[in-house]
């Protein structure tokens, strides 16, 4: 009898077992392959880095977000080497793109020197922002969708804790980790660089005024605007460059916090159609007022690309630990300020397009 007893424990213990097998191969399923219900769907992932780099890195593994548009795409290939060829932490790159430049990304990603980086692609449907964008018919070929990727971070990084956003027009120069680490206050979802006590304000645009504090890019004029009893002097933060916490983002809705001024900036224009002329910016000015750290300066050192002239010193931008071209010439135009440190972690289109993109940026800039 209790031989019989056991064998029937025995059986029942493998059938659960098996049955829990089963039912984490297809969780795991899912999540590599379902698309979410914002259609932000993972494409291709590397899970591992190759034993040796394994051995020469440390185990802090760092998630990083940027979005990659197909003209643009030369941009984000050079700001992820940087990344990777100065840090020994495990970073994993999040690159959100649209459907159409998955292969060419994907070939890219196979050059020598990126072959080792961990990533995850993940494809961006602007059908989510139907109903939140109002798109000017006559420019809507300016229209860039992947602008708004930083306001989806947990669906892109659900299981992390943190993550670090970056444009696709910086260079890195230190190790990434440092930035990781910026502490936020509690209570606080992100942390930016603000824009008029930031370094790069002090050193690069004096007098530039309104540029730099709310009311260059909230329509005070409107009430909804004015009950919200913000300052217009309050300085504004630079969200080319943040770190978030993703455990307050999500406790304090901040996505559908932004989704909602939003969509009342299509009803009411909200917007400052003044001095910024952003429509990314002013939503998370008005979600973060006074709810945001700070991080170093230094690692948003930009207005690289505000004009073609030189407005930091070499010793100045060789200090930097992030460089930023925000602003109209990119680096990849050549004709931006310091285009050679950007070249050094260029890797060349295998392609070939993006050398197409460049001649034609050039060509524009030099205009």
């Amino acid at each position: 009898v209790n031989i019989s007893i056991l064998i029937v424990a025995v059986v029942i213990f493998l059938l659960v077992i098996h049955h829990n097998f089963l039912s984490l191969s297809d969780f795991l399923r899912r999540e590599l392959s379902d698309p979410s219900p914002l259609g932000l769907q993972p494409i291709d992932f590397i899970p591992a880095a190759p034993q040796r780099l394994a051995d020469e890195r440390n185990d802090k593994e760092i998630s990083v977000v940027i979005a990659a548009s197909d003209e643009r795409l030369g941009g984000a290939i050079a700001a992820m080497n940087s990344i990777y060829q100065n840090t020994r932490a495990n970073v994993v790159f999040h690159i959100v793109t649209l459907n159409d430049t998955v292969d060419h990304l994907r070939m890219w990603l196979r050059s020598p020197p990126l072959k080792n980086m961990r990533y995850r692609i993940l494809d961006f449907d602007p059908r989510v922002l139907e109903g939140k964008v109002q798109v000017d018919p006559q420019k809507a070929d300016t229209f860039k969708p992947l602008t708004f990727a930083r306001f989806y971070l947990p669906s892109f990084v659900p299981h992390a804790e943190k993550v670090i956003y970056v444009d696709d027009d910086v260079i890195v120069q230190d190790d990434i980790v440092e930035l990781y680490n910026t502490p936020l206050k509690p209570g606080h979802a992100a942390a930016f660089s603000d824009d008029c006590d930031s370094t790069s304000s002090k050193v690069a645009v004096r007098g530039a005024g309104n540029q730099y504090n709310y009311i260059g890019f909230l329509d005070y004029k409107k009430e909804t605007i004015r009950k919200l009893a913000m300052k217009a002097n309050t300085c504004s933060f630079n969200p080319g460059v943040f770190v978030a916490n993703l455990t307050e983002w999500k406790l304090q809705n901040i996505t559908k916090q932004l989704e909602k001024w939003m969509a009342l900036n299509v009803v009411e224009e909200l917007y400052s159609k003044t001095l910024a002329g952003s429509i990314t910016t002013p939503p998370l000015l008005i979600v973060f007022y006074k709810q945001h750290s700070s991080i170093d300066p230094m690692w948003n050192v930009r207005h690289l690309g505000s004009s073609a002239g030189k407005r930091y010193s070499p010793q100045f931008v060789e200090a930097a630990k992030l460089l930023h071209w925000n602003g109209h010439f990119k680096p990849w135009g050549r004709t931006a300020s310091y285009a050679e440190v950007w070249e050094k972690w260029y890797v060349p289109d295998p392609t070939g397009k993006f050398n197409l993109i460049r001649r034609h940026s050039e060509a524009y800039e030099a205009k």
